[in-house]
């Protein structure tokens, strides 16, 4: 590929991605300056990024894009310098960054200049975090210490034939090889390590990208994100309950104009995170997922109702993501244990505890809505009254307590007949599994039919748009 051409790919893709002749270079006249290996004498235009600044619907962000036809795109001092100085400006200016990275790593003819500037990234990165929004999307190679920067961010998308992401290439892992498994494909990236929001076409990755801007708050304080809501706000959600498996869709129909924004799309599909709008304000998704519809409206996929590993960890770190930028939570609950398995409970426990921690924490506006079973230690971890949920409804169909009633009642009677086993589970399913039982005790708030979950979820978060809490003061907790 000619550098003509790999430039204009890169300025392509920051052109496909902006609003039309919004986009404003910074730094174009910047070049390598170390002398090295006789690198004066190799041109770097631009030093291979291409940086600046331009808008999406309006929204002001910053941008790079990596020019892989100079020295196929590795990194050098001023080519990370040029990042760096671009998470200054947009810290200042509290607005999104948006990396569009095709590297092959860092440039070895640079050896510590490199190191250090790609350092000084990395600390603006973490600076960064927390603040304003960071986005990446991987066209090309994205190997070794890009990779760790890309993990950085908040959202990362992979272009699906050409992307690679990796910190140790496939070929270099003992007993591996990319015929075997390409631990750098955006299948392995998105299903396995959970690493990738999207795997997709270039065309549709700018696109989300851009959808994703306009859902999500400019930086920490300032919350342009609001929009107009054209929706009916008392709109009934007829047949709600009949998609109460696949809570994509129940997130979907209860959301303005049915627009529902997954995240990890492909990773820990038992649990399911991603944003909707309730009357124009952004609000994050957590529900539990037992089945996968396929376009045609049948099961592509079943899980079990249980906590897994994955699970919890991609509901945690979203947890986390939207407290920090003040996006309140909802969540769906259908869970009725643990995952029981020797892989599952090497951290199981861990990753359970920081999503339980990850949901007591936040200060966020917090609704829970309980539409099928909520049993033991795993419905409390899912966002329930006890660890600080402001809100808490439950479908008339749901069923809250320990265990199922039938099990309960062959425990506490184990010697019992069939008939008085029966018996106690009914007994035990009116006093202790109910969502009545659980509204009598406080714990559910409301038993609302799910054809008007729309209506109750704006209710409750218009009512809780000025919630104030604070917590102890800490530097920060170890969970």
């Amino acid at each position: 590929m000619s550098k003509t051409t790999s430039l204009n790919l890169a300025s392509t893709r920051i052109a496909t991605l902006l609003d039309e002749g919004s986009f404003v270079e910074i730094g174009g006249a910047v070049t390598a300056r170390t002398t090295d290996f006789n690198m004066q004498q190799k041109e770097t235009p631009a030093d291979g990024v291409i940086t600046g600044y331009g808008v999406i619907d309006g929204n002001l962000v910053y941008v790079y894009s990596q020019d892989a036809s100079v020295l196929k795109g590795a990194i050098g001092e001023m080519h990370a310098k040029k990042i760096a100085r671009i998470y200054d400006m947009a810290m200042k200016m509290g607005a999104p960054v948006i990396g569009l990275l095709d590297c092959a790593g860092l440039r070895l003819q640079e050896a510590t200049d490199a190191l250090d500037a790609f350092g000084t990234l990395y600390y603006k990165q973490a600076m960064a975090s927390g603040v304003i929004p960071q986005i990446t999307a991987v066209f090309g190679q994205c190997g070794g210490g890009l990779a760790v920067a890309s993990a950085m961010t908040d959202f990362t998308f992979m272009e699906s034939k050409n992307g690679k992401f990796f910190l140790n290439a496939p070929n270099a892992i003992a007993g591996n090889e990319v015929s075997k498994c390409d631990t750098s494909s955006a299948k392995f990236q998105g299903e396995e390590s959970g690493m990738i929001d999207l795997a997709a076409s270039e065309e549709e990755i700018l696109s989300e990208i851009r959808t994703l801007v306009c859902m999500l708050p400019a930086n920490n304080e300032d919350d342009a994100s609001y929009e107009e809501c054209m929706d009916d706000l008392n709109r009934v959600c007829d047949g709600i309950e009949n998609a109460a498996k696949d809570t994509a869709l129940v997130a979907a129909l209860v959301s303005d104009d049915n627009v529902f924004f997954e995240t990890k799309r492909e990773y820990a599909k038992e649990m399911v995170t991603g944003f909707i709008r309730l009357n124009g304000m952004t609000v994050g998704v957590v529900a539990n997922r037992s089945e996968v519809y396929d376009e045609e409206g049948n099961v592509a996929e079943t899980f079990d109702t249980t906590l897994s590993v994955k699970g919890a960890k991609k509901a945690s770190d979203f947890v986390e993501f939207c407290d920090a930028f003040s996006i309140p939570v909802v969540t769906f609950t259908n869970v009725t244990g643990f995952k029981a398995c020797k892989c599952a409970e090497k951290a199981l426990a861990r990753e359970t505890a920081k999503l339980t921690y990850a949901f007591a924490n936040a200060t966020v506006p917090k609704v829970n809505v309980i539409i099928g079973k909520a049993y033991g230690s795993a419905y409390v971890t899912m966002n329930s009254k006890s660890i600080g949920a402001d809100m808490v409804y439950a479908w008339p169909t749901a069923q809250i307590g320990m265990m199922d009633a039938e099990l309960a009642a062959k425990i506490m009677y184990a010697d019992a007949d069939a008939a008085t086993i029966n018996e106690k589970a009914a007994e035990y399913k009116e006093l202790q599994e109910s969502p009545m039982a659980a509204a009598r005790r406080g714990y559910v708030d409301t038993i609302i039919a799910p054809a008007d979950t729309r209506k109750y979820l704006i209710g409750a978060f218009e009512m809780l748009f000025t919630k104030r809490e604070e917590r102890p003061s800490k530097k920060h907790g170890t969970v």
